[in-house]
């Protein structure tokens, strides 16, 4: 069966990523699976390039059809940030800091966004595609729910529930991942029935 690599090494993101792209025609593969230890940076300042980034490096290290995401939460009291700096803004407690940072902000909208990109290896490099997801919401007074990871149990949707409330499935159909695997996932089947 054809591999589809998953170029991250968040557990959390590779759990998530195989129940997204488990109807896709293929075997799906984490680093780990294959044997592969590489650290790839993400100097950018827009999610598409940092995603891009590491779509590429994996897929050339690989020899293997690569996805690769790079995501965040953006909060309209913070300006809009950290959006790409998400992931390193907190050093482990993201949720938690955002919680102070805002603790007294009236304005708690907030938008999670995920840049998809998938790299299939070719001459004279990957030919790279991305997919966008992206899903409104707000940023809760508390944590709430046991689901999810990173900013789950703080992202606040319309419907008055956290992401972190929500089941596997419930999760998967609206988040911000799960969108841009969605709007992905026609081309990865592309891919995939040509390798």
């Amino acid at each position: 069966m054809i591999r589809l690599l998953v170029a991250t090494t968040n557990t959390g993101k590779q759990r998530e990523f195989r129940r997204l792209l488990a109807s896709l025609p293929a075997e799906i593969v984490t680093p780990a699976d294959i044997g592969l230890a590489l650290e790839v940076d993400e100097p950018y300042e827009t999610y598409a390039e940092n995603a891009m980034a590491k779509a590429d490096a994996y897929a050339c290290a690989s020899g293997i059809v690569s996805i690769a995401d790079d995501s965040g939460i953006e909060v309209a009291a913070l300006d809009w940030g950290p959006g790409v700096r998400s992931a390193r803004w907190g050093q482990g407690n993201n949720a938690d800091r955002l919680l102070d940072a805002i603790a007294d902000a009236d304005d708690r909208r907030a938008r999670m966004v995920c840049a998809l990109a998938v790299a299939r290896p070719g001459e004279p490099g990957p030919q790279i595609e991305v997919f966008e997801g992206v899903v409104t919401g707000s940023v809760a007074r508390e944590r709430r729910g046991s689901g999810g990871f990173g900013y789950d149990p703080i992202f606040l949707l319309e419907r008055g529930v956290t992401t972190a409330e929500l089941s596997e499935v419930e999760k998967d159909r609206i988040s911000h991942r799960g969108r841009a695997v969605a709007a992905a996932a026609p081309r990865l089947r592309e891919i995939l029935g040509e390798s």
